[in-house]
């Protein structure tokens, strides 16, 4: 060996003997202090949310999308199966608040009339309210109850069926899958309500006729069971709680609608079947925000079925949810990056499919069109009542936005504000997963609670 290369060897070792002296220095240290310097810490970014995305996904093997937007930045964040295709659940209130709000202006369109002599005709728009129980709207009642004229119904056309596509057929007893109609009653649905003294008030009242009881079944797991193509209830009291308050939707029908109409208003009302008057004048209801901010904040099916008939009704004789989907994506959604599978109001189809980037791009234009002061108010918000009251809880929310939960579905898009001030949008969507809503909501809450803190 020459001269230089036995220099070059001897420095080698002496200076793998120093980055070993340096090592066994700094584990020393790290053990006597209790602190690890092994691994660098990775600074707080895009790239640790992204992992945080991934580690999920590959725990519950499910599939998941994830989009975060700054629109400070005007750009993604982070992206995760972004433009692949996710069944929305009710994410999908979030472009039917968007359309019907294009569509339907500053207030609802509670009935159609005209007065013909001693007669007042009047048919439906769809509006939802009309003596709902959880929406205080007596502005339709009043005016019927207290007219003079004679009252005529007409049945206006509604090409919607009661239950849309891929709607669960044998949902038709729970609370959340109303029938969708031309004009709503009491929410198209029969509230029963007892005590622990086995009292039972039943409203609408008119139903009181079609409820039996029946002590003796064994294996009947629901209080209240209406049969499958009939208005007749059956109550089974050994399975009803102390203090209970169910709903169960009925069966809509123009005789029923007419029926309930005369039993509410404790007046005459006589269904009649011909055309409608060309001399209508619209009789307007609630501001169109208070059934906004009812339909994002509880997730109410029935409205958000409703308001999409309602909006269809500002440019067509006849009512239908379609055409107003068909309409709004044709026209003030004809740039979304991912053209949406839409076809219900509310999320409750299974055939409906969004991107989460095109999930990010209604969040944009629904930014656009409302300063949050006027927006987050109408969103269900973290600790608040809502659907996101359990989750996010802090003194002063920092997400604003909507959950969709179906079987092995679950997803929340909207508002997160950081702790540096920054207002990002979000979409983060699961589906396929064998494991509990409650597991994935978790995952979703951890992750985006460190994205308000950390980011």
């Amino acid at each position: 060996m020459t001269l230089s290369r036995k220099i070059a060897a001897v420095l080698r070792i002496s200076l793998y003997a120093c980055l070993s002296l340096f090592l066994i220095s700094a584990c020393s240290t790290a053990s006597h202090t209790g602190k690890s310097t092994t691994v660098a810490e990775v600074p707080y970014g895009p790239d640790v949310i992204k992992q945080r995305v991934l580690e999920v996904e590959q725990k519950r093997k499910d599939f998941v999308g994830f989009a975060l937007y700054d629109p400070e930045l005007g750009q993604m964040v982070v992206e995760h199966n972004a433009d692949k295709y996710f069944v929305p659940a009710s994410n999908t209130k979030l472009f039917s608040f968007y359309a019907s709000q294009q569509m339907l202006g500053d207030s609802i369109p509670a009935l159609k009339y005209a007065v013909h002599g001693d007669s007042l005709f009047f048919w439906g728009t769809g509006d939802p309210t009309f003596t709902h129980m959880d929406v205080k709207n007596t502005i339709a009642y009043d005016f019927l109850k207290n007219r003079p004229e004679n009252l005529y119904y007409i049945e206006a056309p509604m090409s919607s069926t009661p239950f849309a596509v891929n709607w669960g057929w044998d949902d038709y007893n729970y609370y959340y899958q109303p029938e969708r109609s031309i004009f709503p009653i009491h929410g198209n649905i029969v509230k029963f309500v007892g005590k622990g003294d086995s009292s039972l008030s039943i409203t609408p009242a008119y139903f009181k006729q079609f409820v039996k009881t029946d002590t003796t079944a064994s294996s009947q797991q629901e209080a209240f069971v209406r049969e499958w193509r009939k208005n007749q209830f059956t109550y089974y009291p050994k399975y009803a709680k102390d203090d209970y308050s169910v709903e169960v939707p009925f069966i809509t029908s123009p005789e029923l609608t007419a029926e309930l109409l005369a039993d509410t208003l404790k007046r005459p009302v006589k269904l009649v079947k011909r055309t409608l008057p060309k001399d209508a004048a619209i009789l307007y209801g609630l501001p169109a925000d208070t059934v906004f901010k009812r339909m994002l904040q509880v997730s109410d099916n029935l409205l958000a079925e409703q308001l999409m008939a309602m909006s269809s009704g500002t440019f067509s004789d006849t009512v239908a949810v379609e055409r107003a989907i068909k309409y709004i994506l044709g026209a003030q959604l004809a740039d979304l990056p991912d053209a949406p599978v839409w076809v219900d109001g509310s999320g409750l189809s299974t055939k409906n499919m969004f991107t989460p980037r095109t999930i990010i791009a209604i969040l944009q234009k629904l930014q656009q069109e409302r300063p949050k002061e006027k927006l987050f108010p109408l969103l269900a918000a973290g600790g608040r009542p809502g659907t996101f009251r359990n989750i996010y809880k802090a003194d002063v929310p920092f997400v604003f936005g909507k959950s969709g939960t179906l079987s092995h579905v679950h997803n929340q898009s909207g508002y997160i504000i950081t702790k540096s001030g920054k207002v990002l949008l979000f979409s983060f969507m699961n589906n396929n997963f064998d494991a509990s809503s409650s597991e994935i909501r978790n995952d979703m809450v951890r992750i985006m609670t460190e994205v308000h803190e950390k980011y």
